[in-house]
């Protein structure tokens, strides 16, 4: 690993304290309409500056969760910026999904089919068609905070073969299936425990103070992170799993820990 990549925090306070403002890509909204849902759903598109709509080289993919979120408290635009103009990460396309919020949000990231249809028959297609970039699992990172740290791992794990690379945030991973907030908990792990392993690489990130109990009675948050992690360990994923120091569940700790993780994604 880079010496760079040491420490997270420092490598987001490197790259706000740059003198002068990197190039700025340029970010677009779309709707797309999905046979999945029947309705459009918004989405947000990020090109790097200088972005070539063709060539011999496409570029790298990120999709993110809530995105919304992603574009201003946690303005994944600007670190793509910064992350390319330091060299850090080669240019890459971002496709931000706008999730809404509460129940809606919830049938979106949480363990939900429908929305891993979403993403494999109308989203990723679409992206394909409209810009220059790669068709390689192996290239496209999956993230998001929250239930979209969750979702995030659950697409890869129904989509293999569209998302090589997971980078969770305080994912929700004590969730049961399909949004249930019932026992039995931590659906997800007992999946990744029981099915067969794929080719996906993890960056799992959890507030070292993220010790309180989900809907009150649940798991522990950061426990089931731990549990998540194992069973990714046990299975021989690669994973880099990191309990931040200080680190709760907010926008202020997922900012400056979201360069790190995609930079080591991004450097397979």
């Amino acid at each position: 690993m880079h010496r760079w990549l040491r420490g997270g925090v420092l490598v987001y306070a490197a790259l706000a304290a740059t003198p002068h403002a990197p190039p700025s890509g340029s970010v677009n909204e779309f709707r797309i309409r999905s046979k999945v849902y029947g309705r459009d759903r918004r989405v947000w598109v990020y090109t790097p500056p200088a972005y070539a709509a063709s060539g011999p080289t496409s570029y790298g993919l990120i999709v993110a969760f809530d995105g919304d979120d992603y574009r201003q408290a946690i303005p994944l635009p600007k670190i793509l910026d910064s992350l390319g103009a330091a060299r850090k990460t080669p240019p890459m396309v971002a496709v931000l999904i706008d999730n809404a919020s509460g129940v809606d949000r919830l049938n979106d990231l949480a363990n939900q089919p429908a929305f891993a249809d979403f993403l494999s028959t109308d989203v990723i297609p679409w992206v394909r068609q409209r810009y220059n970039v790669t068709h390689d699992p192996r290239r496209t990172i999956v993230t998001g905070s929250s239930a979209g740290g969750l979702g995030a791992a659950y697409v890869a794990l129904v989509h293999p073969e569209l998302f090589g690379n997971v980078f969770s945030q305080s994912g929700a991973f004590w969730r049961g299936y399909a949004g249930s907030n019932e026992p039995p908990y931590e659906w997800l792990t007992r999946q990744y425990a029981r099915q067969p392993k794929r080719d996906i690489r993890f960056f799992v990130d959890v507030g070292a103070q993220e010790t309180h109990r989900a809907v009150g009675t649940g798991p522990v948050f950061i426990e089931a992170n731990r549990r998540f992690r194992d069973a990714l360990r046990t299975k021989r994923y690669r994973v880099t799993y990191t309990e931040v120091a200080g680190g709760n569940h907010s926008p202020e700790s997922w900012v400056k820990r979201l360069p790190v993780g995609i930079a080591a994604l991004a450097a397979r």
